[in-house]
């Protein structure tokens, strides 16, 4: 799905002012990945990127071409995880914060059972 002048105008207006706002369209393109919605991973980490920072700001920042950063995060994109990984680094930095992995048990689950 690709975003309209507007809504696109209206998200970076909103990135640009709001600090909150920021952190949770990175946080959640971040869990869409985690829980396997990678497509969706995708998409809102473009998003983000285009609401702050830019692809051409990134890529220098990181040392890729702006345009393998349109690649990896295309819907038919595949990044290498060590790109990846550069990327959301950077992201992190940038925004100020430090996205942790928390551990959920789910019901059915017998891992925590097993006995060294």
């Amino acid at each position: 799905m690709s975003l309209t002048r507007d809504f696109r105008e209206t998200i970076q207006a909103r990135a640009k002012r709001d600090p909150t706002f920021r952190k949770a369209m990175l946080t959640e393109a971040i869990d869409n990945f985690l829980s396997g919605e990678v497509e969706v991973g995708k998409a809102m980490l473009r998003d983000y990127i285009n609401a702050t920072i830019g692809f051409e700001t990134l890529s220098k920042k990181i040392q890729k071409p702006s345009k393998s950063l349109h690649r990896m995060l295309s819907p038919a994109g595949n990044p290498k995880t060590n790109n990846f990984f550069d990327i959301l680094n950077f992201l992190q930095s940038n925004e100020g914060v430090d996205l942790v992995v928390v551990g959920r048990h789910h019901q059915g689950s017998d891992l925590h059972d097993i006995n060294p």
